[in-house]
């Protein structure tokens, strides 16, 4: 036998295509009795609705769209893991699209393949791809972009300041010392986490050193390597403590220290951001700034899919982070004995 039309129910049930189409779409003007009767049979004669044909009625795919350039690592696993259980909870799927090409993104936005999405901002959508979504209407939020329209939304970790809250810390510790391990240059956190450090540093009129400003990409392999070049190159520079992008670049960090015969946290403190698993579990456990990753995932799906059934019009949501005091920082060891201070 063949699949099952919507034709084969209403012939098997007695009763008109209609019928059954608003039993199946739980259009409120049946009987209780013919509605149960409808669905019945279908499940009995295992009836799948034709969902393009439904999309095509309804202009709804009932499908939200995640778009971003990679979603490796505990911040990802998190996010995703997240908006994908707010999505089952309020009826919709979620499709990821991991890609770096703008013209499959735009193409996938505009084709209406999705009733909404959310777009992580390291995608670098430009402001003449904002306003060509404006004009289309496409529902959308972006995670650490400022954005605030009638269609569109941000949810926003507030990195400006923690970046400066974690540096003041730092600095009330007794270290003047400090270094920061940045991300990538053009993402919104990573800048925004560096400049937060530097206005605390300038604050506290304390030396703001280029040389001080190491790049690990967000990854621990990477904040491993450059910081093992640091010591290298700057073996008369070394820093009270070092300010991570994020937790992986902060467990790279410690591990090229311990590797130099550096012990954290007594030689060096070490403080990084988002609070992830492993965090709580390494050796130094880490001091770090707790990132309300899942909350930021829930906040998105839930403006998104107001915004979609026309309940609230675009805004900026901000989310606060909170340090979390852990081994891998300790106040500065004066260390007279040496020399040094």
């Amino acid at each position: 036998m063949g699949k099952v039309t919507i034709k084969d129910v209403a012939r098997e049930a007695g009763v008109s295509i209609s019928t059954v189409s608003n039993a199946l779409n739980n259009v409120d003007v049946l009987n209780p009795e013919t509605k149960s009767h409808v669905l019945n049979v279908a499940k009995r004669m295992n009836y799948v609705p034709n969902l393009n044909g439904k999309q095509l009625k309804t202009g709804k795919t009932k499908m939200l769209g995640f778009f971003t350039t990679s979603v490796s690592g505990p911040y990802f696993y998190t996010l995703v893991e997240s908006m994908a259980r707010e999505c089952d909870r309020l009826g919709y799927g979620l499709n990821v699209f991991v890609t770096r090409d703008k013209q499959v993104i735009m193409s996938n936005i505009l084709g209406r393949r999705v009733d909404g999405v959310i777009i992580y901002e390291e995608l670098r959508i430009d402001d003449e791809d904002v306003s060509m979504m404006m004009k289309e209407k496409i529902k959308a939020v972006f995670l650490d972009r400022f954005l605030e329209n009638e269609t569109m939304g941000s949810v926003i970790f507030d990195s400006f300041v923690a970046g400066y809250e974690a540096t003041k810390y730092l600095i009330s510790l007794g270290h003047k010392k400090i270094a920061y391990i940045s991300g990538v240059d053009t993402m919104f956190d990573s800048v925004q986490r560096r400049d937060g450090y530097l206005e605390a540093l300038r604050e506290h009129q304390l030396l703001v050193d280029e040389d001080y400003v190491l790049q690990g990409y967000f990854e621990e392999e990477g904040t491993y390597n450059a910081v093992k070049s640091f010591l290298h190159m700057h073996p008369d520079k070394l820093p009270d403590a070092f300010l991570a992008g994020n937790d992986l670049s902060a467990i790279g960090c410690i591990r090229a220290l311990k590797s130099h015969g550096f012990d954290v946290p007594a030689d060096i403190s070490v403080v990084g951001f988002d609070d992830i698993d492993i965090a709580q579990y390494f050796t130094p456990p880490l001091t770090t700034v707790r990132n309300q990753i899942a909350r930021q995932g829930v906040l998105a799906i839930d403006h998104l899919v107001r915004m979609i059934q026309k309940k609230e019009q675009g805004k900026k949501q901000k989310l606060a982070g909170e340090l979390v005091v852990r081994g891998s920082s300790q106040v500065k060891i004066q260390r007279n004995d040496l020399g040094q201070e």
